[in-house]
């Protein structure tokens, strides 16, 4: 049931793309908000508080109904599964910015696609050169197609099932929109939420690394891998891109790189070797392929998983 489930959500998905404004992510929204406006005092106990405020209801909710669905009719609970698999997963939310950019690059519109970049991550994008909107692109679409596909199909995977779906993408959404600027709330409160995705994210980061490096270029994305992660100061979206840059070819250099010399070369001290070329507008066509080979990769596996199940 979880393979088809998964198979038919992306199918729709594919067709009719969900609105990121949608009401259910409305309603997301709001409790969130509330919640934080109401339990912000200022200490990380209150954090804690709240995060299982909004998480808990959410999940358990979800969780209930397939458990009642399931001992109902088998179909209702399958049903479930593929209407919390598609509110979930979000590939095509963040792909249509990717589009945009492909789009106007190809078509040399280099102030289109700095406009739809600013537009997708708030960057400073005035001036900024092709192979600089590019990376940018490829960095912010390498975490996103993790959080809003490979993510969701791990946590949907484990044996609580869409709970585990929702649990996983209402943790990634409390992390990102409490840790957001906002001068009504406090860095204590916000902590926890970080930490709490981060260990929830953590398995999932690293099997989505995997799946990279098996579908591009695993030598070169094994070696980022263990050479160039700490580039970034999260260590999860680090393992994702430093095995994406390697997986394309691309050199995808974080913030905290640090620069190379020939006299740190010459006596072994400097930081490892860079992977893969300068982005270029062609790299975006092989982050799509990339992405849609790992979405295949976990689909088959999937199913092969469902096929051992059936002549257990």
């Amino acid at each position: 049931m979880t393979f088809f489930s998964v198979l038919l959500a992306l199918v729709i998905e594919q067709m009719r793309a969900l609105s990121p404004h949608n009401p259910i992510s409305a309603l997301l929204h709001y409790h969130a908000e509330s919640t934080a406006h109401g339990f912000d005092a200022g200490k990380q106990k209150h954090g804690i508080v709240a995060w299982l405020v909004v998480v808990l209801p959410w999940t358990l909710v979800v969780g209930l109904v397939y458990y009642v669905l399931y001992r109902i009719n088998f179909a209702l609970a399958f049903l479930w599964n593929v209407v919390i698999v598609y509110f979930t997963l979000g590939f095509r939310q963040f792909s249509h910015y990717f589009t945009d950019i492909h789009l106007a690059l190809n078509n040399d519109d280099v102030p289109r696609a700095r406009e739809v970049l600013h537009e997708w991550t708030g960057l400073d994008t005035v001036d900024m050169p092709v192979s600089e909107i590019v990376r940018h692109t490829l960095v912010h679409a390498v975490v996103a197609s993790h959080r809003h596909v490979f993510g969701v199909f791990f946590w949907f995977l484990i044996p609580i099932g869409p709970a585990g779906a929702v649990l996983y993408r209402i943790a990634e959404y409390l992390a990102r929109a409490w840790s957001k600027p906002d001068p009504e709330r406090t860095a204590e409160f916000s902590s926890f939420a970080q930490r709490a995705f981060f260990v929830i994210d953590w398995v999932p980061a690293r099997l989505t690394a995997l799946g990279f490096a098996i579908v591009g270029n695993f030598e070169d994305a094994i070696y980022a891998w263990r050479n160039h992660a700490r580039q970034w100061p999260d260590a999860n979206e680090g393992v994702l891109l430093a095995a994406g840059s390697g997986a394309l070819g691309a050199r995808l250099a974080g913030p905290l790189a640090e620069p190379l010399s020939v006299e740190a070369l010459a006596v072994g001290e400097a930081s490892p070797l860079p992977v893969g070329d300068d982005c270029t507008p062609r790299t975006l066509q092989s982050a799509v392929g990339l992405v849609w080979r790992a979405v295949i990769l976990w689909m088959l596996l999937l199913l092969m998983l469902t096929i051992a199940v059936w002549l257990a």
